[in-house]
């Protein structure tokens, strides 16, 4: 579990890359002061288990579903990364709850700066907006953002100068393609209420049947 706070910004050293899966070296510092074999760092938003760690990094294998989910795949050597390790039980919850598992990706189409604010629109399918609401959270390539609005085909989030400054974001324009992880009740409320909805006995009674008898 992760809050969607960037902790630094890393550098994509290699990627090895086999028929359906990667394995990444990243450049890094701050989240190597405590980091093992086996814990989760959110790379851009996706949670990876570090299989190797050393003086100036670590390495994480990608499988098939992530690159097929995520934008890893696209990345290459020299790329800057969002970097994020797991929740602390004793840390401040700063952002919100972000697991780490991409749901899907989305474009930047427009950025604009408003005074000292930055902001950007993100267009994504209507399987993900379903999920967006005004007001609420998103991860954007593993930043805890809040979303300012939301229309039919995208959604709009306006950023402080210093998450432009230490995040990948700041680096980001018009036509890159960004990681997105919805808000996570939304998904477990619709998962709940679905098997109720779809095992509730049919009553036979439409609007068909009533105009049909006359009411």
């Amino acid at each position: 579990m992760f809050t969607g706070i960037v902790e630094e910004m890393g550098i994509l050293r290699s990627v090895r890359r086999g028929a359906h899966s990667a394995v990444l070296s990243i450049g890094a510092e701050t989240v190597l002061s405590d980091l093992k074999i086996g814990d989760s760092v959110a790379v851009n938003g996706v949670c990876l288990t570090a299989t190797t760690v050393d003086a100036g990094g670590f390495t994480a294998d990608v499988m098939h579903e992530t690159l097929n989910r995520s934008s890893l795949g696209a990345l290459a050597p020299g790329n800057p990364v969002n970097l994020e390790r797991a929740m602390a039980a004793d840390g401040r919850f700063g952002g919100h709850m972000v697991a780490g598992h991409i749901d899907g990706t989305g474009t930047i189409t427009e950025t604009r700066r408003d005074d000292n604010a930055v902001w950007y629109t993100v267009s994504a399918a209507p399987s993900l907006l379903r999920y967006i609401v005004e007001k609420g959270s998103i991860a954007i390539d593993g930043i805890s953002l809040t979303v300012a609005a939301v229309e039919a085909d995208r959604f709009f989030v306006s950023v402080i100068p210093h998450t432009a400054a230490v995040t990948v974001l700041g680096r980001k324009q018009p036509g890159d393609i960004v990681n997105l992880e919805t808000d996570l009740i939304g998904k477990y409320v619709e998962k709940l209420l679905r098997p109720a909805a779809d095992t509730a006995p049919k009553s036979g009674i439409s609007l068909e049947f009533l105009m049909k008898n006359g009411f």
